[in-house]
């Protein structure tokens, strides 16, 4: 039997899903599996669970920069700060939607995040979006057309509602096996999971039964 691919759920908007993107196949590589990317709106996560994103948090979006250029750092990958944040991702999000299933993904996916993560444009512009990917070989106009279609956009809330469904919160999340991993942090812990060596399975039941002993006004 085939293994599973690991689903990877992310928002260009997320430099963590950007660092995750850039590693993740090299993981999946050495277990035979592959990626299956699905794009979500984390702005609709946000708002399903009652939180705020780290840059709607003065202190944690400065942090959260410098976090992330430390562990770009770490990686070998580059990063550059894109043109404004947060930003809108809705089209680059229906763009990588588009793709989906098509033998072009991993490079759209890998062109969206380096026109956001990259130095490149961003992902706001239409115009100036196509252009970055037709100077990488891809059709941007066609992508461009396609991502403005009602099927795209009804296809990107369906997959994100889906994903919202199954008790994702956040990006990038790593799906294996039908185990959520949160973070790009968690790759190690995907790495043990799918060796067999998941510390967590044993322990979830009991943890799973904690109840609060106390909630804070206004709390989820």
């Amino acid at each position: 039997m085939t293994a599973r691919p690991i689903g990877f759920l992310f928002d260009v908007i997320s430099p963590y899903a950007y660092l995750a993107w850039c590693r993740v196949h090299e993981l999946a590589e050495r277990h035979d599996r592959d990626v299956d990317p699905q794009p979500v709106l984390f702005a609709a996560m946000l708002d399903a669970w009652g939180q705020r994103g780290p840059a709607e948090i003065p202190p944690k979006r400065l942090y959260t920069f410098k976090h992330v250029v430390r562990l770009a750092d770490d990686y070998g990958i580059p990063i550059a700060p894109p043109p404004g944040h947060p930003f809108n991702p809705l089209l680059a999000l229906r763009v990588a939607t588009a793709a989906l299933g098509t033998p072009q993904i991993r490079a759209v996916i890998d062109a969206l995040f380096a026109a956001v993560w990259g130095g490149g444009p961003g992902s706001e512009d239409p115009t100036k979006l196509a252009a970055w990917l037709d100077a990488r070989g891809l059709d941007g106009a066609a992508l461009v057309a396609a991502a403005g279609t009602p099927a795209i956009k009804q296809r990107l809330r369906a997959t994100t509602d889906a994903a919202i469904a199954r008790g994702a919160f956040g990006v990038p999340t790593f799906d294996v096996d039908g185990e959520h991993f949160w973070g790009q942090d968690a790759l190690g812990h995907v790495e043990r999971w799918l060796h067999g060596d998941d510390p967590a399975v044993a322990a979830a039941e009991r943890w799973s039964t904690i109840a609060p002993t106390a909630t804070r006004p206004g709390s989820v």
